[in-house]
């Protein structure tokens, strides 16, 4: 039986990294993405031939970059014909005041985090339609849903991808298409790790389950939304331990 083909993106560590590892587990032969960090990048792929046994391929490029995606996705269809899922994670946090913030650091996080989702889909959809099948997951943010102080730039790029995920969703039901996306609450991953250890304490205190979530957890959700019933689209999953 072929193996099917997964792309994801920022997956050198946190979510992406954990996510690799879960389609790999499932047998899934993964294109794995970074921009910098592809010392580690390199760790995840021998992380998943040694481990998992599997299949993976590393497709550096910065998302945010629309030259670099299409480079990318040239590499990708010299392997396959069609991604049976995209899992468009790769993102950047900016913690500071809104009158702070420069022109270049606004642009930033915008391309990574929403943009990227864009010109990826751009991308990957075409072959989708053709074979009429596919699965589109985004990796948000509960900050998307209600926005945080002093990460203005960051929940209003994530309250796109919600946007662009309900919208595209709309679009491409017709072609047995699904698209969703989780919203992620505080995940103990290295974006969170700038926070001082009081900050730490007293996010952790205002989340009902009592806990940051793992990186593991996420990637558990998006392997069941990558195998869930077809009806199931255009939707932003909460995964937050009742914080909102």
């Amino acid at each position: 039986m072929e193996s099917k083909n997964v792309l994801v993106t920022g997956a050198s560590r946190g979510i992406g990294r954990a996510a690799a590892f879960r389609f790999a587990k499932g047998g899934y032969h993964v294109f794995l993405n970074c921009c910098t960090s592809v010392d580690e990048l390199n760790e995840v792929r021998r992380g998943i031939e040694e481990v998992y046994q599997g299949s993976c391929e590393v497709v550096c490029g910065d998302v945010g970059n629309p030259k670099d995606v299409a480079s990318m996705f040239e590499q990708i269809y010299r392997s396959c014909g069609c991604l049976d899922v995209l899992v468009n994670n790769a993102g950047i946090s900016h913690i500071g005041l809104l009158m702070d913030m420069g022109d270049d650091d606004w642009r930033k996080v915008i391309d990574t985090n929403l943009s990227s989702v864009f010109y990826c889909c751009r991308k990957a959809i075409p072959p989708m339609i053709s074979r009429q099948s596919g699965k589109i997951i985004n990796i948000s943010s509960m900050w998307g849903t209600s926005g945080a102080s002093c990460e203005v730039a960051y929940s209003a790029s994530k309250a796109g991808v919600n946007g662009l995920t309900k919208a595209l969703a709309k679009e491409l039901a017709p072609s047995n298409i699904q698209v969703n996306a989780i919203a992620c609450g505080v995940i103990d991953t290295k974006m969170n790790m700038q926070l001082s250890e009081e900050e730490r304490k007293t996010l952790e205190n205002e989340i009902p389950a009592g806990r940051y979530g793992t990186a593991e957890e996420i990637a558990q959700v998006a392997w069941d939304l990558a195998h869930a019933p077809g009806y199931l689209t255009g939707q932003v999953i909460g995964v937050d331990g009742g914080y909102l």
